[in-house]
């Protein structure tokens, strides 16, 4: 199957890093113009070089903006009108007690992880139906399906993307714009990875061996007993924003090492 995105503007929100980054870069190199996205210029350039170095004339540009942010959504359509392919990656997680967690925090959580998703696309799915075709993709997880206990917060705003992809792709059935929900499992994403290599360092262990015990403990129903890379998750990303994913919509996509023990 050859993947082409040539003529197609892709968006990715929370993309100088981990994930959101791996997906930028498979739509790049699929031939799609990609827009980067992160909080600072910095960060944004600092992707924009990655990709470029790894994939020589590469269309790729970049919007520093807080997408968490009404003003920061603002900022961005002011300079990105309109977009082909969508892809809600942005999202934060923390590791809190349930009972810890305050109400300022739930807030923050639903800003960027739900809102930032229903603003753009908000704004760029109609354009998308007006030209008879788009993909608009939501990066969930696992912990949609199973709340994690040590994060109740980010499971249920991971959840509530599951929602929302859903009730889009339903409102935008027969225009030619398809809507996907993805879920990764655990993955060495940048955020992940930095979590662990703090913990084995406070452990005194490294941080190979932290992520198996984690595996074994707190994910033991992996087929593949192991983190995944950003590049497996990216790789079903950029499927579902070709061509060939027409008839893929309205659906929960996951890419979790078979973590979820389910057969639908």
């Amino acid at each position: 199957m050859n993947v082409s995105l040539h003529g197609k503007r892709a968006l990715v929100s929370g993309s100088t890093a981990g994930i959101g980054l791996a997906i930028a870069f498979g739509l790049a190199e699929a031939g799609a113009e990609v827009i980067v996205n992160g909080r600072s210029q910095e960060r944004v350039d600092a992707a924009i070089a990655t990709i470029r170095a790894k994939l020589p004339g590469a269309r790729v540009q970049g919007v520093a903006a807080d997408l968490g942010t009404a003003e920061g959504a603002a900022a961005l359509f002011e300079q990105v009108p309109q977009t082909d392919i969508l892809v809600n990656n942005l999202g934060i997680f923390e590791p809190k007690g349930f009972f810890d967690i305050t109400d300022e925090e739930w807030r923050r959580f639903f800003e960027v992880n739900v809102l930032s998703a229903v603003r753009l696309s908000r704004f760029y799915a109609p354009g998308m139906a007006e030209r008879g075709w788009g993909r608009v993709q939501f990066l969930s997880s696992e912990s949609a399906l199973q709340i994690p206990t040590e994060m109740v917060h980010y499971g249920t705003t991971k959840t509530a993307l599951l929602a929302v992809s859903r009730g889009l792709a339903e409102t935008l059935a027969c225009t030619g714009v398809t809507v996907n929900a993805i879920l990764p499992g655990p993955t060495r994403s940048e955020g992940v990875g930095g979590f662990f290599a703090q913990m084995a360092e406070e452990q005194g262990v490294e941080v190979e061996q932290l992520e198996r015990d984690f595996i074994a403990e707190h994910r033991p129903s992996s087929l593949i007993g192991r983190l995944a890379t950003v590049e497996e998750v990216a790789n079903l990303s950029v499927y579902l924003a070709s061509r060939q994913a027409s008839a893929t919509t309205g659906a929960a996509m996951r890419v979790d090492g078979g973590v979820v023990r389910a057969i639908a």
